[in-house]
Formats: C-alpha cells, structure tokens, sequence
C-alpha cells in the first residue's frame, strides 16, 4: 500500500493484501473495469464485466487474506448510479463468499480524498 495517511490506519494488518482502488476520474463501465485491472493487479485474463469481476475477486493474494480501500468513488456514484449500485453488490458477494479472508471498505471523504 502506498504511503499516506490511510496506510498508518491499516499498518496492524500483518500478512493481509492491501489494495487501493482509486476511481478518481472513473466515470463509466469501461474506466471503472481498466482500473479495477490496473489497481487490483488482476490477471490478463479478466474479461472486464461483472462475472469476472466477481471471479477475480474471490482470487487475490494475500496469506492472510485481502483489504480493498475503495476510494474517489463519487464521481462515478453520481456518472453510473446503477452502474455503482451493481458494483456494490459485486463487491458484497465476494465479501460474502469469503469470510475473514476478503474486506472490502469504501471510504467517505476526509483528507485522503484530495486530487
């Protein structure tokens, strides 16, 4: 995880894969699916729709699991609020599927959402 301030509120988290997705500037399917490709380090075989999505999901690294930080998402809320609301539930059902070994946090606003 980069440095920053939200890297110090994840610090304790030993062993598990931290990821940022960043959707600064995503405001449709086709950029949202790039970046969850570019920032989760997805395999070259993700077919960039929801099922793959979900699929890859259920597949990231990590020995004590993974920790995704969605943030810099209210453009695209505001662009795809469908596309979001299904986003959020790809999101849900991965977490579902994987107790304790997938969490998937969406970050509010605060000082880290600055450009």
């Amino acid at each position: 995880m980069r440095n920053g301030p939200l890297a110090a509120l994840f610090s304790a988290a030993a062993g598990r894969n931290i990821v940022v997705l960043d959707l600064h500037g995503v405001t449709d399917k086709a950029a949202f699916m790039e970046r969850c490709a570019s920032d989760l380090e997805l395999p070259a075989w993700f077919g960039r729709n929801w099922d793959a999505l979900a699929d890859c999901l259920t597949d990231l690294p990590g020995d004590e699991g993974t920790l995704v930080l969605v943030r810099r998402w209210q453009e695209y809320a505001a662009a795809r609020h469908g596309e979001w609301e299904t986003a959020q539930d790809v999101f849900a059902q991965a977490v579902d599927s994987m107790p304790g070994r997938l969490a998937v946090l969406v970050a509010l606003g605060g000082s880290d959402q600055r450009a």
